[in-house]
């Protein structure tokens, strides 16, 4: 049974997606985001989301999705067009580390 559960994560964890970002270079890319989402990712105006805790695969998938125009939002798909792929895995990176 042990060996079954170690193959299984094994292939879980080979099918993830790899993120690599870096914390420290997240946290100095997200003073842009403080304002709308709060200095430590967690926002005061309600219409804005928390970052703070939010998964890595969820958050680069949606900084993506903004930066390509799968997902609208003015604000949003203006903030993402200066990030490369790096700069998305380092804030994700960031406030994912965040509780």
């Amino acid at each position: 049974m042990k060996k079954i559960t170690l193959a299984i994560a094994a292939t879980v964890m080979m099918a993830s997606p790899a993120f690599a970002g870096d914390v420290a270079a997240g946290k100095a890319k997200a003073a842009m985001c403080a304002a709308c989402h709060g200095a430590a990712g967690i926002s005061a105006i309600p219409m804005y989301p928390n970052l703070a805790g939010q998964k890595v695969a969820y958050l680069v998938k949606q900084l993506k999705d903004f930066k390509s125009g799968a997902r609208k939002d003015p604000v949003m798909g203006a903030m993402s067009m200066g990030l490369s792929d790096a700069d998305i895995d380092n804030l994700s990176a960031y406030f994912a580390s965040l509780k």
